[in-house]
């Protein structure tokens, strides 16, 4: 009986002890932060892969398709729609490319990192949703390859569009 009283006793002093350590750290992981909530709230109205036509007025005009002309200076990307979004989000985008190019280059390299191989780049970007789009374009250089890419977008770490395209050679 004696050695049963003191287990118990053990095990509550313990609990009192613990319980203000315990409670901070619930309290510590207890809510996720508003960006992560917001994350769960964001819903895709719409997204679209595509190029873009710059018509002879310098206007330019969006035109979806799975197919990219292996052109210099031929701009290619996806812009996303959000339901109800306002505000500043940030994104992360992973390009896959069949084989290395001879270049990599972005607007600003700060947000851009590249795969030891050299095929997948990863662009990670804090815009303005603009009427709740967000979009990012590449512009083909010389030494891109042809072939089938991939571009994947995320929000926190969920996917939240895939494009899947391929890039042809342009027949001369």
């Amino acid at each position: 009986m004696f050695l049963r009283v003191w287990a118990t006793t053990l095990v509550l002093a313990s609990f009192w002890l613990t319980s203000p350590l315990i409670t901070s750290v619930l309290a510590n992981q207890a809510l996720p932060t508003s960006q992560s909530r917001n994350s769960k709230l964001i819903s895709v109205t719409k997204a679209e892969f595509g190029v873009e036509r710059v018509g002879a007025r310098g206007n330019v005009t969006f035109i979806p398709t799975t197919r990219v002309p292996l052109q210099e200076k031929r701009r290619y990307g996806w812009r996303i729609q959000l339901k109800d979004y306002k505000g500043e989000i940030t994104w992360r985008e992973v390009l896959r490319l069949p084989k290395q190019p001879e270049n990599w280059g972005t607007d600003n390299g700060e947000n851009f990192s590249l795969s030891a191989n050299g095929t997948e780049g990863v662009t990670t970007r804090t815009q303005k949703a603009e009427n709740g789009v967000i979009e990012n374009f590449w512009t083909i250089a010389p030494g891109d390859p042809s072939g089938k890419h991939k571009i994947e977008v995320y929000i926190e770490n969920r996917r939240i569009a895939a494009f899947e395209f391929e890039v042809v050679k342009v027949k001369q």
